[in-house]
């Protein structure tokens, strides 16, 4: 894809969200009360499970700079005397990586100088966001999850990094599982990425990796998809826009004002979703509470 093209393409989404009027608060402005009850509602047989990964603690070809756990009480020796002791541990993490599940915030992608909605970048400092922060998200994130699993619909265990998921692959699955995206749903895309490193083991997911074709982003919009997840970075590497490394994170977070997650986990939720033969489920997502942060780390829960 050229860069003239893509620009077009941005353009068109950006001027579709002004022309939809959305808030601040970007897309999450289309889960309507209304459409979260009956999200609620869709509830059946009161099983949870969790989308997201164990948090990585060791260095690895796709996360350099893993995070960081170690206990800081009680000292060596205590544990056996008399009286009250609490264990406790400090954690620190990179949160954009390649590894951990996370939520881009709207202040995560900055594009030709400005971040969603026109705001200026200068409003992110080293001392933190000063709009479209992490705050936006400070209620969380409930609505009907819509799960698409592309190499079901290929009939693969995974795709193979650098493959592009299209708008033509999210309609066919969507014919194949029987399941529609519809305005405020939470679409999650299954790329296979985790299976694929549970299997083969890690990689630099940074240089290779499935992902999105950004023209995939015009079924986004137009169905009025709310926040939307992958197992992946949502982006392809290598990029299909030479001059645009993170193409699909412009048009979704810059253009669209629409909340990401990467590098989630869908392996558990699959089989669950097979067996009830529903790939809809009501989905809670409760970021952290860092008010001037550019994300968090993330554990999206699906309720069938």
């Amino acid at each position: 894809m050229s860069e003239s093209d893509f620009r077009s393409l941005y353009r068109g989404l950006r001027d579709r969200a002004a022309d939809d009027g959305r808030p601040e608060r970007g897309t999450l402005g289309l889960i309507t009360p209304e459409r979260l009850v009956a999200a609620a509602s869709q509830v059946r047989y009161g099983r949870t499970v969790s989308l997201a990964a164990p948090i990585e603690t060791r260095p690895g070809p796709d996360d350099p700079q893993p995070a960081s756990h170690r206990m800081i009480a009680p000292a060596e020796g205590q544990l056996d005397a008399h009286g009250e002791q609490f264990a406790r541990d400090r954690f620190a993490m990179n949160v954009h990586g390649d590894a951990d599940s996370h939520l881009d915030a709207l202040c995560h992608v900055v594009f030709d100088g400005e971040l969603y909605g026109g705001a200026p970048a200068s409003t992110v400092t080293p001392q933190g966001a000063g709009t479209l922060t992490l705050d936006l998200v400070r209620d969380g994130i409930v609505g009907r999850g819509v799960l698409l699993d592309i190499p079901r619909l290929r009939g693969v265990p995974w795709l193979d990094p650098g493959d592009h998921v299209t708008a033509d692959d999210l309609k066919a699955a969507e014919d194949a599982q029987g399941v529609t995206v519809g305005p405020g749903d939470l679409l999650f895309v299954r790329v296979g990425h985790r299976r694929r490193r549970q299997r083969l083991g890690a990689w630099n997911a940074a240089r290779a990796r499935a992902g999105l074709h950004p023209t995939a982003m015009r079924f986004v919009a137009e169905r009025g998809v709310a926040a939307l997840g992958s197992d992946g970075n949502n982006d392809t590497a290598p990029s299909a826009v030479t001059e645009i490394p993170f193409p699909v994170h412009v048009l979704a977070v810059n253009a669209l004002g629409l909340h990401l997650m990467d590098y989630l986990d869908f392996e558990d939720l699959v089989p669950e979703c097979e067996r009830s033969a529903r790939w809809h489920f009501l989905c809670v997502v409760a970021p952290l509470r860092l008010p001037a942060a550019t994300g968090s780390p993330v554990n999206p829960i699906a309720v069938l």
